[in-house]
């Protein structure tokens, strides 16, 4: 049996060329997410990669009390079809290596970009999509798709991501979607500490109106 009081937190931060106009904000977004995550009751560990035209782990498996505080360098292009298919696959690979005791009971992947994918050269979008639907069907996992500047319900739709899941935000609002998927992933973070099973905690991981409405603004 997994461990039920376990999440996992997965992060998943484009630091392309673009970023740079909200590198500030979106570093201190982040930041405010992480001190949420370890307010939130519960065991927590956190992974974070970012990429651009590559692909680079920041942190493993880390226990949230123990997260550095974020560094961005904006660069390159937007691979992100490379990126989360190395990312999600990474992840399977060590969850599956471990223990089952010592595997988390939820899993959580929180994906944020300001572009779209322009230059990845080995996953396609379909293999994605297949990846991630694999993972959230028979794995029980949860992603969440923030996309800065696009129509991020039909983005997070073609690689997997259910439209209550994927948030568009305009530009200048990557702290208040950053803050939106902090504040549902610390809800289901909290259900499940209290007990409820993984099916009812589930359904708490999704975005408002409200966040929409809120991101959406200039």
């Amino acid at each position: 049996m997994t461990n039920p009081t376990l999440t996992h937190l997965y992060v998943l931060l484009d630091r392309s060329g673009s970023m740079q106009a909200i590198k500030a904000d979106a570093e201190a977004a982040l930041d405010a997410f992480v001190a949420e995550q370890r307010r939130a009751p519960g065991q927590c560990a956190m992974t974070l990669a970012q990429f651009d035209s590559r692909y680079e782990e920041v942190y493993v498996n880390r226990p949230v009390a123990e997260v550095p505080p974020l560094h961005l360098e904006p660069r390159g292009m937007t691979a992100l079809f490379d990126a989360v298919g190395v990312f999600v696959t990474a992840a399977g690979e060590r969850l599956a290596s471990l223990p089952e005791h010592e595997r988390p009971g939820t899993v959580i992947v929180v994906m944020v970009t300001d572009g779209m994918e322009n230059t990845s050269t080995v996953w396609s979008q379909d293999a994605v999509r297949g990846l991630v639907e694999q993972q959230s069907s028979t794995y029980s996992w949860d992603f969440l798709y923030l996309g800065g500047d696009q129509d991020a319900v039909a983005v997070g739709g073609g690689i997997g991501v259910p439209r209550e899941r994927s948030m568009t935000f305009e530009r200048g609002r990557v702290r208040a979607a950053i803050a939106a998927a902090s504040g549902v992933v610390a809800a289901a973070r909290a259900a499940a500490a209290s007990g409820l099973p993984r099916e009812e905690v589930r359904p708490l991981l999704v975005f408002t109106d409200a966040q929409r409405s809120e991101c959406a603004r200039p």
